[in-house]
């Protein structure tokens, strides 16, 4: 039913389209497609003569990023559908353009484009979408929502408004990944668990730890980043460990002062590169060699990072000596 891209890819991406299928047979199509890209469902439709749907899923590391666009329907997450799965993920949910609702241990969370919500597939839930369907649907494996979450089985859908909180950042994140699911390849596959990771503590589970204690670890977890900038692979896990503290901690600990960890990192290269590139005494040295220097192991990668940031390329920015190194957020 589903259609891969080459072997090449670097991640592999499943395709499903009611195209394929003759009109009246559409709806029974996305009916078996939701079932394969996800997990055991029922879908009803009062557009099903006129049903279209398209769906692509994108693995990353342990998680998956699957984009929905299909017509009005009505989602059912049944006990008996329960029965046949064999995986029992955890679902993060955003529409990019449209409101809808969901059910779960009779709660009725109202969602506007941009609000998100966890779901747990062990329980039954509903999902009604009145107009269309154009949403991304993180599934998330049971372990790995535990090691962010210290509740990861409250009852009910909870949900990240997209003006509360973090809940802006990670609304922002799950519109962007709705709309592009490529985009998540502009992180690393381990960073980008990271970042949602950290997102999904400091949405739904916030704390107020004292503000002397919260600045002094986010001040002493920067001057360690700052240490080991140029190297590629330098992941939270191994800067909690040298910190001495939890992997939640440490992205608590960033949270609590308006920033991410993958954020702070990719800011700190940057100007870092920023300050290399005005040097006089390195202006012999190759714009990648300078990427290279502050982390980067790809030269394109950091090209375009830093023409995103700065709004020059390195080389512009070379050419032009500017001084400052403030990056623009």
């Amino acid at each position: 039913m589903s259609a891969a891209v080459p072997a090449s890819s670097p991640m592999a991406l499943r395709q499903w389209t009611t195209d394929v299928v003759a009109p009246s047979a559409r709806l029974d199509y996305w009916v078996g497609a939701i079932c394969e890209a996800f997990l055991e469902m029922d879908c009803s439709s009062r557009e099903a003569p006129l049903f279209g749907g398209e769906l692509q899923s994108l693995p990353v590391e342990t998680l998956s990023i699957n984009r929905v666009r299909a017509s009005t329907q009505d989602v059912f997450r049944t006990p008996a559908g329960i029965a046949r799965s064999r995986q029992l993920p955890f679902y993060l949910i955003g529409q990019a353009e449209t409101a809808w609702h969901v059910r779960q241990d009779g709660h009725v969370a109202h969602l506007r484009p941009g609000d998100v919500v966890l779901l747990d597939s062990a329980r039954p839930y509903e999902l009604h979408f009145p107009e269309c369907v154009h949403c991304v649907s993180l599934q998330l494996p049971r372990a790995w929502v535990g090691q962010w979450l210290e509740q990861p089985e409250v009852r009910g859908p909870r949900v990240a408004w997209r003006d509360q909180g973090w809940g802006q950042s990670l609304g922002a994140l799950a519109v962007q990944l709705a709309r592009d699911p490529a985009s998540a390849h502009a992180l690393s596959p381990a960073l980008l668990s990271d970042h949602l990771g950290a997102l999904l503590c400091a949405a739904l589970e916030p704390l107020s730890p004292s503000p002397t204690a919260a600045r002094s670890l986010h001040a002493h977890l920067c001057a360690l980043l700052r240490a080991r900038i140029d190297q590629p692979g330098l992941s939270a896990q191994a800067l909690a460990q040298e910190a001495g503290v939890s992997l939640r901690t440490l992205h608590r600990a960033f949270a609590a002062q308006g920033h991410t960890f993958a954020g702070t990192l990719r800011e700190l290269r940057l100007a870092r590169a920023g300050e290399l590139l005005r040097r006089p005494q390195l202006a012999h040295v190759a714009v990648g060699e300078i990427g290279r220097r502050c982390g980067f192991a790809d030269p394109s990668h950091f090209a375009r990072a830093f023409q995103r940031a700065m709004g020059v390329s390195p080389a512009q920015w070379r050419r032009d000596g500017r001084g400052h190194t403030q990056i623009p957020r």
